[in-house]
């Protein structure tokens, strides 16, 4: 467990722990502007929206990741590390409705800015669970495929 925990603090981790947070950034800001467009302009239910908001910047965040925070160029995209990855964000998307329904139940019904700090709550809550299941479970075989591929050999 503890060689686990170490390799949060690699220089690696840091750097790719950084381009995650800032693409997170970015995939946030899309995911805010979906979701106030589908439930304050189209009328969308706050399930619905946070719903619809969640899937397309799940698409996006999957891109992005795989080539940018990971550096996977290979072009290879399988079943299994597409399949991992939306799992791994449907459940970052049942945290988050969760915790809308909690704040809903708390305080009634959100209006624009209660909804936006519940989403914030959310997402400061599934950050580093997200990482590491992006670095290890949906990732992690094409990292250590490619680790293999650039060891030299003797």
């Amino acid at each position: 467990m503890r060689t686990y925990l170490r390799s949060f603090l690699t220089k690696e981790a840091f750097g790719q722990f950084i381009r995650l947070s800032l693409i997170g950034g970015l995939n946030t800001l899309v995911y805010f502007l979906l979701l106030n467009v589908f439930r304050w302009v189209v009328h969308v239910s706050a399930f619905w929206s946070v719903t619809f908001a969640f899937a397309l910047a799940t698409a996006m965040s999957y891109v992005l990741n795989r080539r940018w925070t990971f550096k996977l160029k290979d072009g290879r995209l399988s079943v299994r590390e597409t399949a991992w990855f939306y799992l791994v964000n449907v459940i970052a998307w049942a945290l988050t409705v969760a915790i809308v329904k909690l704040a809903e139940s708390m305080l009634g019904e959100l209006g624009p800015l209660a909804l936006n700090a519940a989403n914030i709550v959310a997402t400061l809550i599934i950050l580093i669970p997200k990482f590491a299941g992006y670095r290890d479970v949906v990732f992690g075989e094409a990292l250590r495929s490619e680790e293999r591929d650039s060891t030299p050999t003797e």
